[in-house]
């Protein structure tokens, strides 16, 4: 099978913060065999390799050397109706907020709280996606993935993804190496809402939602994202660009001992997470611009493209919002985003 392998390609459209960058080599990955031709190819088997799904954690600094593989393949199925879930499996390629939408159709619940999150399902373990008090791995049963080392496909259950705070065995171990082809999500027949998020919880005691149902905690969760969150297709971002900080419970008590206000969330093992949007506020960052690069005014956490900004520019905003937080709270932030 001959590859409809580009070269040159401009990849303005196919990242969420609209940088201006060609790859070397572009492929549209519509079948899960395509990759196996890649690896046989022994030219494409040895140029570097980006996967890209849907953009929207990537910030291009340059053109892309090698090969950008974009997943794009389609498909969702029910895989399996058993008595305490239903088991659904979609494509890598499609996309994760269309996937979330489809379910909620087919009147399975479990993924409300990650509605509008932008992206591809492929990506989506990747980071182990969350939002609104509830995570990827929350839902997930297993993926299948294909090994670019072994020419084999790989089936990794909840365990053997490894998922921690954004993170998973593909940003460790199986990083550069495993492709993911589909994942399959165990949506649960007995289901109750997950109001744990504040925030949501009163955007439906506003809309009068006492027992509110899979689709209206959606509804509120898009509501909620629109009203803070820019759209991709009118200022290029990549949503929230730093992870939240987690810290022992000792560095904690000392920031809120001096600093009252400081948003601080606790977690299972006795740590806490710092809200990352509130630090960078408290150092006057929301609405400044740095170039053509800024920092949205509706929340300081999301780093946006005000036209023309270069991948670089977005990258040292980035690093001088870093430098500042370190200084005013001694917490180094982590950038979400791939920097290519």
């Amino acid at each position: 099978m001959a590859l409809p392998l580009e070269t040159g390609t401009p990849l303005q459209q196919l990242n969420t913060f609209g940088i201006d960058a060609r790859a070397d080599h572009y492929l549209r990955v519509t079948d899960d065999s395509m990759l196996e031709e890649v690896r046989r190819d022994r030219v494409l088997r040895a140029m570097p390799r980006l996967v890209l799904g849907g953009g929207s954690n990537l910030l291009l600094t340059r053109d892309v050397p090698g090969l950008v593989l974009h997943m794009a393949t389609r498909g969702i199925t029910i895989d399996r109706e058993g008595r305490d879930a239903v088991h659904v499996r979609a494509a890598a390629g499609e996309n994760w907020h269309g996937f979330v939408l489809h379910t909620l159709a087919l009147g399975l619940p479990g993924l409300e709280n990650l509605s509008l999150i932008p992206g591809s399902v492929g990506a989506a373990p990747i980071q182990n996606i969350g939002a609104y008090g509830a995570e990827l791995k929350d839902s997930f049963h297993a993926l299948r993935a294909f090994d670019f080392d072994t020419g084999e496909i790989l089936t990794l259950d909840h365990a053997a993804c490894r998922f921690g705070y954004r993170d998973s065995i593909f940003k460790q171990a199986l990083a550069g190496r495993a492709v993911i082809l589909d994942v399959t999500f165990a949506l649960p027949r007995q289901w109750e809402p997950n109001l744990r998020y504040a925030e949501l919880a009163q955007e439906l005691a506003a809309r009068g939602n006492s027992a509110p149902t899979a689709k209206q905690v959606s509804d509120a969760v898009i509501a909620i994202r629109t009203r803070k969150l820019p759209d991709p297709a009118q200022i290029g971002n990549a949503g929230s660009f730093f992870k939240n900080p987690v810290v022992s419970k000792e560095v904690r008590d000392a920031l809120s001992a001096q600093y009252p206000l400081l948003v601080s969330y606790g977690q299972p093992d006795g740590s806490y997470k710092l809200a990352a949007g509130w630090l960078i506020d408290q150092c006057g960052w929301k609405g400044r611009s740095f170039g053509a690069a800024g920092v949205y005014e509706k929340q300081a956490l999301v780093l946006v493209n005000r036209g023309g900004a270069s991948g670089r520019e977005i990258a040292a905003l980035a690093e001088e919002i870093r430098r500042d937080v370190q200084s005013r709270f001694g917490v180094l932030l982590e950038p979400e985003p791939v920097f290519i």
